[in-house]
């Protein structure tokens, strides 16, 4: 399967999402960043050092995107010792987390974030995808829930939700939850190969191979690699037609 991904950082975060069985793709490579919402300024009103605070946050943010995770952990760490209640920060700590695969550490943090900004629909998401590589899928589907309500056409938080469904062999409604995807976003090759996949463990040649094809169309040399050693195939990795689609 194919899980999408989305954090917090100093442009814009996401989450990205890849795999049936591939839940633990490399965080690092499926990040994107979240913008920053907050006038960090009128955050840091009456803080001791306004200033202080929002140069450590912009350095943590660089390290962040540079990808040196713990030296940006430690970067928001000082930020918010000085102004606790910047939720991005605790969104971005998260991610950094995240990365590192410290995946409960990360929850806690996106749970402070949470409790500052019940409304950020990237901290709910962020939080399901840190659940998923926990194979917590069901309260997963919960804070994937959450972030669908505050923002319904979020493609990628309906893949995952359905990747995380597909996990607990609530096939239908795994399927249906990469149609609502398919729905917002045509070309959503992800849905498609997740659909396949669902098929695949249900041992339905013609539907996986069907939505396979499509994922291939869209995404060309992309899935056909990924379809060789998905476990999601076994049960139909043996068919012709599924050995011409993928070779």
């Amino acid at each position: 399967m194919v899980l999408r991904r989305c954090l917090v950082a100093s442009s814009f975060i996401t989450f990205s999402t890849f795999g049936c069985s591939n839940l633990a793709n490399s965080t690092a490579n499926n990040t994107t960043q979240v913008v920053q919402e907050s006038n960090v300024s009128q955050l840091l009103v009456g803080a001791k050092s306004p200033q202080k605070a929002e140069n450590f946050l912009d350095q943590a943010n660089n390290l962040l995107d540079a990808r040196r995770y713990q030296d940006s952990i430690a970067a928001y760490d000082k930020a918010i010792a000085i102004q606790p209640k910047i939720a991005e920060a605790w969104i971005n700590r998260g991610n950094a987390l995240t990365a590192l695969q410290r995946y409960k550490e990360a929850i806690a943090s996106y749970d402070r974030a949470i409790a500052i900004r019940p409304d950020k629909e990237i901290a709910w998401y962020n939080r399901g995808n840190a659940l998923t590589s926990l194979r917590s899928y069901k309260d997963a589907i919960a804070a994937f829930d959450k972030a669908i309500a505050l923002k319904p056409k979020k493609s990628e938080a309906w893949i995952n939700r359905g990747i995380a469904l597909t996990k607990l062999q609530r096939y239908t409604e795994g399927l249906k939850s990469y149609d609502t995807a398919i729905g917002i976003k045509l070309d959503m090759h992800q849905a498609y190969y997740n659909k396949a996949c669902s098929y695949g463990l249900q041992g339905n040649v013609q539907l996986a191979i069907k939505n396979l094809n499509q994922a291939i169309k869209l995404a060309p040399g992309k899935y056909e690699k990924l379809a060789k050693t998905d476990s999601d195939f076994n049960k139909v990795r043996s068919d012709k037609r599924f050995q011409q689609l993928i070779n």
